[in-house]
């Protein structure tokens, strides 16, 4: 349990940097200046969105024998370390907050839908896959978007001048290649 949860919560910390979540994030911390709505958005939505794909994976462990799923695992990983390289953008602006929805609202709805499929739920659901404890997954992964989200909101305008995102995709990318890697040699899975 304890290394289940280590493990997402690495894995989703550090691929979260530089992801359109975190750029999200950033966005609706510049634009309202309101960090608590908007982390709490983001941990409501984290929460939905990786109990779904931590459902999912563990229906997947259930489905294939553990050699099929040890290289399911191991491919996944080394395709989300490919995609890690590919720098992500925000394409539009997030939208006003309308009326009586707020912040909150906003930011859970924006939230929940930027990840979908992307990196980090589909680390969530190869990671439920890999280990049995479906809790100790979306807790990791959730703690590890909230450890890496949370200092982009906290401190937007600092960030945005000081980190070299690059930098960070390619440490995200081998820490997925890795695993990847690790799952693939496994013989215990």
């Amino acid at each position: 349990m304890f290394e289940a949860f280590g493990i997402s919560t690495l894995v989703v910390a550090v691929g979260e940097i530089g992801d359109k979540t975190q750029l999200l994030a950033l966005l609706l911390a510049c634009r309202f200046r309101k960090p608590v709505p908007i982390l709490l958005g983001i941990l409501a939505a984290t929460i939905a969105n990786h109990g779904v794909a931590g459902f999912f994976g563990a229906w997947i462990r259930g489905q294939f024998t553990p050699d099929t799923l040890r290289w399911l695992v191991g491919v996944t990983f080394l395709a989300i370390a490919a995609w890690a390289l590919v720098p992500d953008k925000l394409e539009d602006e997030a939208p006003k907050p309308v009326g009586r929805y707020g912040v909150f609202l906003l930011t859970f709805v924006a939230f929940f839908l930027a990840e979908i499929g992307d990196k980090t739920q589909l680390a969530t659901v190869a990671l439920a896959a890999r280990f049995d404890s479906l809790l100790a997954v979306v807790c990791g992964t959730t703690l590890g978007m909230m450890i890496a989200d949370a200092p982009a909101v906290l401190l937007a305008e600092r960030l945005t001048q000081k980190l070299s995102f690059k930098l960070i995709r390619f440490i995200a990318a081998g820490l997925f290649a890795a695993l990847g890697i690790a799952a693939l040699l496994s013989a215990a899975f």
